[in-house]
């Protein structure tokens, strides 16, 4: 079973190799990694300096290498942002593919690589990984030489998904519905505030309500993220004003970037403000400020004794992580 596993990996990256060099094309994985962190973040100077912790001149090169292997222009580059082009949006797509499938071959190997070595899997919303893994893993620290930690981070409905399907033992998410054989556990709530602008009108004041938002370019929250949208979307409501989004992001690396390309406002959790850059600046709401939960989530099945021992110490996890915060 093993060798039959290990030789279906093998396949997978010939072909890989294949389809990556099939006109002679020099394009590599770091290649899509790159365009992927560039288009999700909407800047080529945050993907260059809070994701890939690299210089923005180099990067700039590696997307242009990319574009020229390509054969197609992928982004535009604004006066505080990029926008992908048609190609781009579409190239996206795949190599989204690309890069999860790379992942999941990798991590088979390893599997059979390594099968004494029992595998505990993470995995953490995007842009909560700063905060919680390094405590987290602190807390497993005493385990660690005994098992493999794999780190998955993506969206929360995707983390829901791998969770089900036991790829996950344990997850930084939202409380996503229609999960029967998941379990939760609040973390923390935290406040949305209002992202805008530096220079924006509405940042002289020093708590924004929901009617200072009608008529502004409003970046709002894409349906990868369910339970946030629907946290912002009630509040409105009952605000009594409604919002049609100009924009629509899928995380807050993302949102904190459009609004700065576009001068637009958007509402986010208070984590954003770790992603904040020196044009865009953050306002609470106004009376009762909306909530939105970070939890943790695993299988109800799932009997690893590693999410037993770290499931036993939440509350020293929650309490380094506000330390950490508020030092």
């Amino acid at each position: 079973m093993a060798a039959d596993r290990s030789n279906t990996v093998e396949a997978y990256f010939v072909e890989l190799e294949a389809m990556l060099g099939e006109h002679g094309s020099r394009m590599e994985l770091r290649h899509l990694r790159y365009f992927v962190a560039v288009a999700e973040a909407g800047s080529l100077t945050v993907a260059a300096e809070r994701i890939l912790h690299t210089s923005q001149p180099s990067l700039s090169r590696q997307i242009r290498e990319l574009e020229q292997e390509v054969g197609a222009k992928l982004l535009m580059r604004r006066a505080r942002g990029i926008e992908l082009t048609p190609a781009g949006r579409a190239f996206l797509e795949h190599a989204r593919t690309v890069l999860s499938q790379v992942e999941e071959a990798a991590e088979a190997a390893r599997r059979v690589a390594h099968p004494a070595k029992p595998c505990f899997v993470m995995g953490f919303l995007t842009g909560h990984e700063s905060s919680w893994m390094p405590e987290a893993m602190q807390i497993l620290r005493d385990e660690l030489p005994n098992i493999d930690v794999m780190i998955s981070s993506q969206y929360s409905p995707l983390l829901a998904d791998g969770l089900s399907k036991g790829k996950i033992d344990a997850a930084f998410l939202r409380r996503e519905q229609g999960a029967p054989d998941l379990a939760f556990r609040r973390l923390v709530k935290e406040s949305l505030v209002v992202i805008l602008p530096s220079n924006h009108r509405l940042a002289a004041l020093k708590a924004i309500s929901p009617q200072d938002l009608v008529g502004e370019i409003f970046v709002g929250v894409s349906n990868s993220a369910p339970v946030l949208r629907g946290v912002i979307d009630n509040y409105l409501k009952r605000s009594g004003i409604k919002i049609t989004p100009a924009h629509e992001v899928d995380h807050v690396v993302m949102g904190v970037s459009l609004v700065a390309s576009t001068g637009g406002v958007g509402l986010l959790p208070a984590y954003a403000q770790n992603f904040l850059h020196p044009s865009v600046t953050s306002r609470p709401l106004k009376g009762h400020a909306p909530t939105v939960e970070l939890v943790i989530g695993y299988k109800k099945s799932n009997e690893s004794p590693i999410l037993k021992l770290l499931l036993s110490r939440l509350d020293e996890l929650v309490a380094r992580v506000s330390k950490k915060i508020n030092d």
